[in-house]
């Protein structure tokens, strides 16, 4: 299996990841973990701006997408910087939205016309409730809309309950209320929210996958500014080995993907080969659909980040991991993106499955 970025995917992610770079997530993620949410809008604010709240809508919608590539390298650079907020949540609304007014009624077209817009331009983070979510939305505080999938029911949600602690203060979830207004009803809201629900656990793969490359890349500079027996812990074969195992991890997820973001723009292949952007040509697994390659890559990710986040915990041992440092961010945030959207076991039957 070859796949390469083309130079202007590859510059989409380095402009994203430069431009989070300067916007003090850190700052904004202990904020929302407060309920306080101005400092993460204005982050929002600057991906929509660089395009990124537009990939998973359609361009009838105003949008750039259905775009899961592009959506993919965003999404690695807004795991590296941890960017609080429902990302994974409102481009799989943005998804389920659009392929119910595909072939759905005048009544799910306006639902469309009214939300998408919004969503592409980053005016409306929205959050989705969903059986493969789970029954909490997350951020339901902070978003404009929050949808919720009822078996073959579409619900825009009249508010939310409690919000309920979480491993990651920052991923703040709660129970949508029962009622509302009634979008849509009948076999094409469980289809289109099965597709929703790849998307989201795609999306949640790639934060995991950014999220193990920062604590790679934090640790690798801390034992290189760490002296013990007069050297950098860095030097240290065992401390070498542990950050190489972890960065393996990641490396070898990375192409899966990928691999799922090609599946998802095409669909089932039956292991046919499919062009990639720069011309690469992608080998699908015989018996693969969509699902299961975008669950392959829940589970590589998934794993590989926490294992780079136990890396991180071990090798600032001696420093002591509190909520004050910076790290305890991205450390929360590998274990809880781990399950969500499909933890390890659930993923893993998926790609077992016949």
């Amino acid at each position: 299996m070859r796949f390469m970025l083309d130079q202007a995917q590859t510059d989409f992610g380095r402009t994203v990841d430069r431009m989070l770079g300067g916007a003090d997530t850190p700052h904004a993620i202990r904020a929302w973990g407060r309920g306080e949410h101005a400092p993460g809008r204005a982050v929002w604010g600057r991906l929509a701006n660089t395009g990124v709240t537009g990939l998973a809508v359609p361009e009838a919608y105003e949008g750039v997408g259905p775009l899961p590539v592009e959506l993919g390298v965003a999404y690695v650079a807004a795991g590296r910087h941890a960017v609080p907020g429902p990302l994974a949540e409102t481009a799989a609304a943005a998804v389920l939205l659009a392929a119910l007014a595909e072939g759905g009624t005048a009544r799910t077209g306006q639902v469309a016309e009214g939300w998408l817009p919004r969503i592409a331009d980053g005016r409306a983070p929205v959050t989705l409730a969903a059986a493969d979510g789970g029954p909490y939305a997350l951020d339901a505080d902070a978003a404009d809309a929050v949808f919720a999938v009822a078996g073959e029911e579409l619900w825009l949600a009249p508010g939310h309950g409690p919000v309920q602690p979480s491993f990651d203060p920052a991923r703040r979830l709660a129970r949508p209320l029962p009622g509302g207004e009634l979008l849509a009803r009948g076999p094409a809201v469980a289809a289109a929210a099965a597709r929703a629900a790849d998307w989201a656990a795609f999306a949640t793969a790639a934060l995991s996958l950014g999220t193990g490359l920062a604590l790679v890349e934090r640790t690798a500079a801390y034992v290189g500014q760490r002296i013990q027996f007069g050297r950098p812990i860095g030097s240290f074969q065992a401390v070498k080995h542990r950050l190489a195992d972890a960065l393996i991890g990641l490396e070898f997820a990375r192409p899966l993907l990928y691999g799922a973001a090609v599946a998802l723009a095409s669909g089932s292949t039956g292991g046919a080969l499919v062009s990639g952007p720069a011309g690469g040509a992608l080998a699908s697994g015989s018996t693969s659909d969509a699902r299961a390659e975008v669950a392959a890559a829940k589970v590589a990710t998934g794993a590989a980040a926490y294992a780079a986040a136990r890396t991180a915990l071990q090798l600032h041992g001696a420093l002591g991991c509190t909520d004050e440092y910076d790290l305890s961010l991205w450390i929360r945030r590998a274990r809880a993106l781990r399950s969500a959207w499909g933890s390890p076991s659930v993923c893993r039957a998926r790609v077992l499955a016949p």
